[in-house]
């Protein structure tokens, strides 16, 4: 009898672990954008209230899987843990927005993790400039647990805390960020989730503004590609021991 009950314990979780929620492609180490919704179009919008970012879902994106590699503009790595992530929008200035998101339902892990880089043009003001944006909301309880929204204008530097702004020439970026939310202190295993990035260029075709996303899931995203700056101090190190080698082979 106990091991007949032992052994539908044991369906009984396998059963639940199955029907947990688990995010799909969250690292996009499948090189595609499988497992996740998109949308976007054009910024027009030059009101001081932005619109929701659901407001494009199903519209045209720009969002593409980008390797290893270094952004143009900033010099930082494309890619946060792994082999890819995704670049949301573009450098070009078009008028282009876009968006991505995913939901998950009965999540049961203690924490979400997931890294973004937002990358925006100088511009404009507050109202009417390219812009980011980003959320992490609890659909069970319709809370928002990550709310990021920045400008290129006036607020760059400004709001939540742990984002330090850096600039380069015209353009400003927030570098990697990574975001861990205990969902243990929040009382929130279980429950339903939803991600969504938006980033915009600004409504008048003059400025550009996009971001980068990358380790969405259970485990924090681990970097695994050093810095531009980290690679060159690396490489001026090994041509220092390559000059010491010499030195001694002459002696």
């Amino acid at each position: 009898m106990k091991n007949k009950a032992l052994v539908i314990g044991l369906t009984f979780l396998a059963a639940s672990s199955a029907q947990a929620g688990l995010f799909a492609n969250g690292g996009f180490e499948s090189g595609n954008l499988s497992g996740w919704s998109q949308g976007g179009g054009s910024n027009y919008d030059t009101n001081v209230v932005k619109p929701a970012i659901s407001t494009y879902n199903g519209g045209v994106s720009n969002n593409t899987v980008v390797g290893v590699g270094t952004d143009a503009i900033t010099g930082a790595s494309t890619v946060y843990s792994g082999n890819y992530a995704v670049r949301v929008n573009d450098d070009y200035n078009n008028r282009s927005l876009s968006t991505i998101y995913q939901s998950v339902n009965n999540y049961t892990d203690n924490n979400i993790f997931f890294a973004w880089n937002a990358v925006l043009e100088d511009s404009h003001f507050t109202y009417d400039s390219d812009y980011f944006s980003l959320q992490l909301v609890d659909n069970t309880t319709n809370t928002i647990l990550v709310n990021r929204s920045y400008s290129s204008a006036g607020s760059i530097g400004a709001g939540t805390s742990g984002v330090t702004w850096s600039q380069f020439g015209s353009w400003f970026s927030s570098g990697w960020v990574v975001e861990n939310i205990d969902l243990v202190a929040l009382n929130a295993v279980g429950h339903d989730f939803t991600l969504a990035l938006l980033a915009a260029d600004c409504p008048y075709n003059g400025h550009a503004g996009y971001a980068y996303l990358d380790g969405f899931g259970a485990k924090p995203p681990v970097r695994s590609v050093p810095e531009p700056s980290s690679l060159l101090m690396l490489g001026l190190g090994l041509l220092g021991l390559v000059g010491i080698r010499k030195k001694v082979a002459a002696k």
